[in-house]
Order: structure tokens, then C-alpha cells, then sequence
């Protein structure tokens, strides 16, 4: 094989400037599921089947009922512009590989940032540690075949910052534009190419060439001496293709829009009241308070409220959840997981009842089902385990007005953020950083700095009626921490939650 050391690959694919690494060019497959030949680890580095079968038996020298193998080469960028001024500019490059053991529930792991048979062997031999018993052989690899949920064109080599500055200069101007009160600007954008090859002892070959990133606008406005600050980003697993015009004016309008409103919001009265979820953004509750009880990890220690309840009534006949990998070019689309499981859709709750749970290849084996492709890491030095990918619940027959009528009067959340989650028990709190007064059934005055506080499962059994809105949130720079960051999707209908406890400034007891 090449002995091609991370340092001087590493030089050979940066070019001067931090905004303006690329990726050497790739002229094989774009994705798991085309059909374009060719291997992208191969040609650089000379990962061919013969060194991983070795590192996989290796790996597998003192048993273990499987182990795989992740390569990964990242390269990510970060451009910003304050009040039209650049003012960051920078990138970074990771290149590694890691292998797994696993032995039941348990986990054996290394990694190297050096891509040579010694370095490989050595971290195979670390994950081998786990076991002690006798070898197994890994078998023939298949490639895999899957969806291309984030087509890109196969010598795509990142967004260069000479087409994001003159994004990022429209959108500074057009904030500034939308209204007199904006007084300060901060456009950013961030892109990310990924590209990651998987082999597993249990024969599955797979290669991916991942996109990921977004634009955003951040904005300080002030009037009558009170400022008030907003934000907004666009983006997910695309191509230059999808920063248009339009793009940089929804992202810009919808900050400018949501600081100004600010202006007139208050705080309303504290206490139990109904709440209304508008839909898109405020999907991230359903991903915290209820997403993460569902993930097979937490049931497999019984840490979960949902672990005794496949089956079982959750949520009214409505309620159908599902966690999707394949919608596409969201953020928490993929093609193929970090296991080599394809991506594919998974249906949680179905017309109220507990289906099953988010698996990756442990928690599978121990449930005696098929892998649900959630099998997810955050880069080469880390492990896989059973994570979200874009999870939403499907509309209801309503229109948002009927839901908005029938709550009476309450809160309207349009927005949401800074939660915190109690995953096991699904205790949750979240800011409302905006949303609106529901008074007689109508929505009245917008409302600002407000936490909505509550129980993910008995916020989920208190949902009583959902619209015919599902909206999928559009933005790229969804994350989610479980001890690992990955990018997520997630989208709600406008639904109605019967109580949940409001902290207001005003008496409490509700609105009236």
C-alpha cells in the first residue's frame, strides 16, 4: 500500500489561506448508491482489500462477534462578515481512521490520525483488546447500494470563499435594507465535505461523499434606546446551487422580521396553560423531549420511559413520529450510516402506538430486529452509537387556524432554543426566544423571553390535535450533543399540547 503520512497529504491538499482549503479533486463515486467507479481512500492512501481484511482480522484476532472499519477525510470552512467587514476566515482538515470490536454490548476502539498499515494495525490491535477469545475470519465485502440523498457532481470539491463573499456581502446588505432599526450585522457561512469509507467484517463495502453547511445572519436593531438581537440560517446538505438570491432573502427577512418584533413583545402571566407548537423550528422539542427516549441505547439500560412500552398506547390515534434519513438534502439526511446500514425511514409512533426504537448494529443484535441505519459518530476518533437523524411527526387534518381556535387562549411558540433535556425521565425546559398570545382563540400579541417547561412523554400523550402543516426546518446548523455532535433535521405540524407550564413575568394562573 502508498505510505502516504497524514502530514504530507495534508499539505499536498491545502492551499494558502485558511477560507480557501480544498479537497484534491475526486473523480470517483459521489455516493454509496451511483454507480461511478472508483475509490477514493484507494487512490489516495492505497486502502485496498487486502490491508482491510488484515486490519479486520486483526481487529477480530481475539474474537468478537463483529468489527468494522471508518476512514474519514473532512475538510470544513468558515467565512464571516460583520457590518460588511470580513472578519473570520479560516479552515480545518481531519484525516484518520478508526476500527471497532464489539463483544456483546461492549465496545472495543482505536484510531490513528496516520493512514499507514503500522499505525492501522496498531489501533486494529486496541480494539481487539475488548476480547479474548478465539478468531474470527471477516468474509468477502459486497459494495453497498443506497439512496443519493444530497446529490452532489462527482469532482465537487467544497463552496471556495470567492463565491461565498458576494453571498455574504447581498446578505449584510439586505438586512440592513429591511429596516432602519437594524444597526449591526454579522453574515457568516460555514460548509463542510465529508468524505468517509466503511468496511465490516459481515461484508459490507461503502463509500460516501457527504456536503454539509449554511448561511447565516445575525442582527442587532435598536429603537427608542432598547436593542433587541435576532438570527436566522438557511442551509443543509447542499451544493452552491441552493445559496440563490431567494435563499439570502429569506434568511435576511426572517432575522430582521423576528428583532423588530421583539420591540413590542412582553412576557405573559406564568402558570399551566395550553400551547400551541407552530411548525418547522419548534420540531427540535419533539427531537429533545421525545427523540432521544426513543433511541435503543437508552432503552437497552432501561433508562428510558419508553423501554417497556413497544406496543403500547403513547400519544392520541394521530400521532404518527417518524426518523427519517431520506428526505432530501436536510441535515440529518444520509445515505449510509456509520456502520454501512443504508439510510432509510423509521417509523417510531404509528397512529399512537410505540413501534420500535432508533437501532444501531448492538442495540439490533439485542433486540433480534434489523438495524434502522441510526448508527452515527461525530468523526473518525469516535464510535458509533444509535442517534437521530431527521425526526418529525406527520400532519393531522386541521388547518393551524382550527388548532390555533381551539387552545383559547394560551401561547403560541414560534421559535425555540438553549433546552435542556432530562433524557431518561423527558423532563424538559426550553427559552422561547418568540412566539404570540392566544387570546379567544386568535393570535394577539407577540411574547418574548419566556421558558415552556414539561415532561417529553406527558407532552406527547397531551397533544390533542395537529394541523395539515408539516414543515420540515430548513436550516444547516442543527446539532445535537449526546457526548458526540452530529447534524440533525427535524419538523413539526402546528399542534396543540393541552398544559404545559409557562414562565411568565405576570400572577399566575393563566391567560384570560
Amino acid at each position: 500500500m502508498n505510505q502516504l503520512t497524514r502530514r504530507k497529504f495534508i499539505q499536498d491538499a491545502a492551499i494558502a489561506g485558511g477560507a480557501l482549503i480544498f479537497l484534491p479533486a475526486i473523480k470517483g463515486c459521489r455516493s454509496a448508491g451511483t454507480d461511478v467507479p472508483g475509490n477514493y481512500f484507494l487512490r489516495e492512501f492505497g486502502i485496498d482489500e487486502s490491508i482491510c481484511r488484515k486490519l479486520l482480522a486483526k481487529a477480530l484476532s481475539k474474537g468478537g462477534d463483529f468489527a468494522d472499519l471508518y476512514f474519514e477525510f473532512t475538510v470544513a470552512n468558515n467565512l464571516g462578515l460583520e457590518d460588511g467587514k470580513v472578519t473570520l476566515s479560516d479552515g480545518s482538515i481531519s484525516l484518520g481512521m478508526g476500527v471497532r470490536t464489539v463483544k456483546g454490548d461492549q465496545t472495543g476502539y482505536g484510531f490513528t490520525q496516520e493512514l499507514t498499515e503500522d499505525s492501522m494495525m496498531s489501533a486494529a490491535a486496541t480494539a481487539a483488546t475488548i476480547c479474548s477469545l478465539n478468531a474470527t475470519i471477516p468474509g468477502p465485502f459486497t459494495r453497498l447500494t443506497t439512496g443519493n440523498y444530497y446529490p452532489v457532481e462527482p469532482d465537487f470539491n467544497g463552496i471556495p470563499s470567492k463565491l461565498k463573499l458576494p453571498l455574504l456581502q447581498e446578505l449584510n446588505q439586505k438586512c440592513f435594507a429591511l429596516a432602519p432599526e437594524i444597526i449591526k450585522v454579522t453574515a457568516a457561512f460555514s460548509s463542510t465535505l465529508k468524505r468517509v469509507y466503511i468496511v465490516t467484517s459481515d461484508g459490507v463495502e461503502a463509500e460516501d461523499l457527504i456536503p454539509s453547511g449554511y448561511i447565516a445572519a445575525s442582527v442587532t436593531a435598536e429603537k427608542n434606546g432598547k436593542k433587541e438581537q435576532s438570527g436566522w440560517n438557511m442551509g443543509g446538505r447542499h451544493d452552491f446551487s441552493f445559496y440563490t438570491s431567494d435563499v439570502i432573502e429569506r434568511t435576511a427577512s426572517t432575522a430582521v422580521t423576528n428583532a423588530v418584533t421583539l420591540f413590542d413583545a412582553l412576557q405573559p402571566p406564568a402558570g399551566e396553560m395550553p400551547v400551541v407548537l407552530g411548525p418547522g423550528i419548534t420540531g427540535i422539542l419533539l427531537h429533545e423531549a421525545i427523540g432521544h427516549g426513543m433511541e435503543a441505547d437508552f432503552n437497552r439500560k432501561k433508562t428510558s420511559t419508553y423501554s417497556t412500552m413497544i406496543g403500547k398506547k403513547v400519544a392520541e390515534p394521530f400521532v404518527t413520529i417518524i426518523d427519517d434519513g431520506t428526505n432530501m438534502n436536510l441535515a440529518g439526511s444520509i445515505n449510509v450510516d456509520d456502520e454501512g446500514t443504508p439510510g432509510q425511514k423509521t417509523v417510531l409512533v404509528e397512529n399512537g402506538i410505540l413501534k420500535g426504537y432508533l437501532h444501531d448494529k448492538i442495540s439490533a443484535r439485542q433486540y433480534g430486529v434489523a438495524p434502522t441505519g441510526n448508527g452515527r459518530r461525530q468523526d473518525y476518533q469516535n464510535f458509533p452509537l444509535p442517534r437521530m437523524r431527521n425526526t418529525y411527526m406527520l400532519g393531522g387534518e386541521a388547518t393551524p387556524e382550527d388548532v390555533i381556535k381551539e387552545a383559547v387562549n394560551g401561547i403560541y411558540v414560534e421559535t425555540v432554543a438553549n433546552g435542556q433535556v432530562d433524557i431518561g425521565g423527558g423532563d424538559f425546559a426550553f427559552y422561547v426566544s418568540r412566539g404570540r398570545l392566544i387570546e379567544n382563540g386568535k393570535l394577539t400579541r407577540p411574547v418574548k423571553d419566556i421558558n415552556i417547561m414539561g415532561n417529553g412523554p406527558k407532552m406527547l400523550a397531551n397533544m390533542i390535535m395537529a394541523a395539515n402543516d408539516l414543515e420540515m426546518y430548513q436550516g444547516g446548523a442543527g446539532y445535537c450533543g449526546k457526548g458526540q455532535l452530529v447534524s440533525v433535521g427535524f419538523g413539526l405540524p402546528t399542534c396543540l399540547v393541552k398544559s404545559l407550564t409557562v414562565g411568565g413575568t405576570g400572577e399566575k394562573g393563566g391567560i384570560s
